[in-house]
């Protein structure tokens, strides 16, 4: 009996030391968690955990902080880089609404110290400042029309939209320039109707702005098309050029808010930098999608997809 009872003793005391043990072992893991996390926050690195343990219970715990923190670090980068996307954009604004309204203010000033100006002259200077103004009331427009799309809180309705009629309707649009500026018009336009789910107004404003785009940045390959082509599931349009086109580099960053070519800075090239970024919110909001191939002086190809609906019979 007693060596029964002094057996159960000493198997007691060494559970409890092993539990003991586990616990310090529990604890200085849990310790060097702590240092280790707050090493990582006031650090602002991007760090990871690594804590060498075979504690089952810690495992998934370190694993899960990984996660979060990894997370947490890519949310950070993100913010970052919105950041100096706004900060980017507040400049560029600045600049293009400061270059035409100091254009605006030169020709009511030259007006205003010359009373005795010729009518003719005074017309073409007010002209002028008409036009100038309407620039800047334009990137005052594409500004808040891009803020509101990003807010969400004017939601696009969408339905069933004749995609062989919009794309025809705003290729026309653009024929008679076209021709006169002695482009050839390439359209590719099936006679089988295709119908996609979409919002007529956001997609003629889409098309308008890639339009405008392969006039004004692919002018030299003096051509611009227009296909529209389907499969089971989706609808797809395609606008092109045969222009210069834009470098491999340059293909991701196009859609991002006032992002410019270096020569689309210059006068020849003039854009807000917000055109495509708006013509991406647009088409995201319809459920689609916009994505750019581009092979300098052969074919520059921006694609937009959206969801198709069968034709009933």
């Amino acid at each position: 009996m007693v060596i029964a009872l002094s057996i159960l003793v000493v198997i007691l005391l060494a559970i409890i030391a092993l539990q003991y043990h586990t616990y310090r072992v529990r604890s200085y893991n849990l310790g060097q968690i702590h240092n280790k996390l707050k090493e990582i926050i006031t650090g602002d690195t991007s760090e990871k955990l690594l804590i060498f343990t075979d504690d089952p219970g810690l495992i998934p715990v370190l694993v899960e902080i990984n996660r979060l923190l990894e997370h947490n670090q890519q949310k950070a980068a993100h913010f970052l880089k919105m950041e100096q996307s706004i900060r980017k954009m507040i400049s560029n604004i600045s600049h293009d609404l400061k270059t035409p309204l100091t254009v605006v203010l030169g020709y009511i000033e030259t007006i205003h110290l010359d009373p005795d100006m010729d009518a003719e002259e005074r017309r073409v200077l007010l002209s002028k400042a008409h036009a100038k103004a309407n620039e800047v009331l334009e990137l005052i427009r594409q500004f808040f029309d891009l803020a509101r799309l990003e807010s969400g809180d004017t939601p696009i309705s969408l339905s069933q939209v004749h995609m062989n009629d919009i794309c025809g309707k705003n290729m026309l649009t653009f024929y008679d320039t076209l021709t006169v500026k002695g482009f050839d018009v390439a359209i590719e336009i099936p006679d089988k109707p295709m119908l996609a789910r979409g919002n007529e107004e956001a997609l003629d404003r889409v098309l308008n702005n890639l339009i405008s785009n392969a006039i004004q940045h692919g002018g030299e390959g003096r051509v611009v098309g227009l296909t529209l082509r389907g499969d089971d599931e989706y609808v797809y349009v395609d606008v092109w050029d045969r222009g210069k086109g834009i470098g491999e580099l340059h293909q991701d960053r196009v859609f991002e808010r006032m992002y410019t070519l270096e020569d689309s800075r210059n006068k020849s090239y003039q854009g807000s930098g917000l055109g495509l970024t708006i013509t991406k919110r647009l088409v995201e909001a319809q459920g689609g999608t916009i994505h750019i191939h581009s092979k300098p002086y052969e074919k520059t190809v921006f694609t937009v997809k959206l969801k198709r609906i069968a034709f009933a019979t």
